[in-house]
């Protein structure tokens, strides 16, 4: 073999080498990789398993997940999924909108409790006993207890605020009655509003007596409260904590319904035959005729029309709120009560107190889509956009739960 020969295999088996020696590098490069990334992951996994062992300082709320595909809801039909009992007596039912549904026990059990609104089990009983001094509030010392009636949600569902349909501690008269006038001698009472992280009540505001029902408005900026005894409506700014207007209405107010681009409310006489509309930026009033007694209101999602339960008259009105026309009155079951709208706007589910039923109805034409026996005494209601589920409040102490999706 020549010179030249002899260079030319020694430069190849000297470039072998290296790229031999270049490739054991970068296969113990990626090994020492591949050891620390599942060192870190270890670490994490380890970390968030030492820390789900303990107590949570907050309660979460349950994570939303996307519904499934759902028929328009008057297409669906209502099916009895879960019966919920326990020590409880709900007045109402209400839909956070976010993955909670609270039940107001009034004075009967003094607790609110909060359910999962996937899994329908309890999270929580909060008791309606609270320090006033606590929250900032002077002339009740001592523990001070409520009676839970109804609940409204803050648009985002951090919080729910709460009527009181009584108060009892040091500092409070007797127990409310609903037969009074605004010269009964009731005190001023308090809504609650309860913090849906922690479950916990955290704040108090005075307002007129004996509330009944609460709005919220939708920029979350107002709370609304219906004072059945002094005869009026408590507006409660969220950003001032307190209540910053009264305004007058008449003997019972009752059903608030508050437009959804936040213009305006309807609060229901269900001491007489109207309803009253608010105008929410320049605070002016004016009473639209719609039937005897009405007593729960519903607004369509696009505020065009409202729908109220008719007391005296054992029925459902649907008026137009453009023109003040009303389109229609429906019979659905004796002693129609509480009412709820689904999201789609297309079905109305009415509770028929002493029917024991709740009625499912067409909004187009206010036709009877399906009627069901629900239990004695129904008398709250609403429906869970999460899981397009309807809530039904029994007041001798269960919660019936309808799917309407299928």
């Amino acid at each position: 073999m020549t010179g030249g020969g002899v260079a030319t295999v020694v430069y190849l088996h000297a470039t072998v080498a290296r790229s031999r020696r270049r490739q054991r590098q970068i296969r113990r490069r990626r090994a020492v990789a591949v050891l620390v990334v599942l060192g870190i992951v270890a670490a994490i996994v380890g970390a968030v398993l030492s820390t789900g062992s303990g107590s949570p300082a907050e309660a979460s709320p349950p994570a939303p997940v996307p519904p499934p595909p759902a028929k328009p809801s008057d297409h669906a039909r209502l099916r009895l999924v879960k019966v919920i009992t326990g020590n409880i007596s709900p007045k109402s039912v209400a839909s956070s909108g976010t993955g909670y549904v609270t039940a107001q026990n009034m004075m009967y059990r003094h607790t609110i409790t909060v359910y999962d609104a996937r899994s329908m089990k309890l999270v929580k009983t909060i008791s309606d006993g609270v320090h006033l001094a606590s929250l900032g509030i002077s002339g009740h010392p001592g523990l001070t207890h409520g009676a839970p009636v109804e609940a409204a949600f803050s648009p985002d569902g951090r919080y729910a605020y709460v009527s009181n349909y009584s108060m009892y501690g040091e500092g409070f008269g007797p127990e409310a009655s609903d037969s009074c006038t605004p010269s009964s001698g009731y005190g001023r009472d308090y809504l609650y509003r309860v913090d849906m992280k922690r479950l916990v009540i955290d704040r108090a505001y005075y307002v007129g007596a004996v509330p009944k029902m609460v709005a919220v408005t939708a920029d979350g900026r107002y709370v609304l409260a219906s004072n059945w005894c002094s005869w009026d409506l408590s507006v409660v700014s969220t950003r001032q904590g307190r209540e910053v207007r009264r305004i007058p209405i008449g003997p019972y107010p009752r059903g608030i319904a508050a437009e959804p681009d936040g213009s305006a409310a309807y609060v229901a006489i269900m001491g007489g035959t109207e309803l009253v509309r608010i105008d929410l930026k320049h605070w002016t009033t004016r009473r639209i005729p719609i039937g005897d007694g009405p007593r729960a209101l519903a607004l369509s999602p696009n505020g065009r029309v409202v729908y109220a339960s008719l007391n005296a008259e054992g029925r459902v009105a649907k008026l137009d709120t453009w023109s003040g026309r009303l389109v229609a009155k429906v019979s659905t079951g004796s002693a129609p009560r509480s009412l709820t709208i689904s999201p789609d706007g297309r079905a109305l589910y009415v509770v028929n107190y002493e029917s024991g039923t709740v009625t499912k109805l067409r909004s187009s034409d206010m036709s009877a889509l399906q009627t069901i026996a629900a239990c004695y005494h129904p008398i709250g209601i609403t429906y869970d956009r999460v899981t397009h589920r309807v809530w039904v409040a029994c007041y001798t102490g269960s919660i019936r739960v309808y799917a309407d999706n299928r």
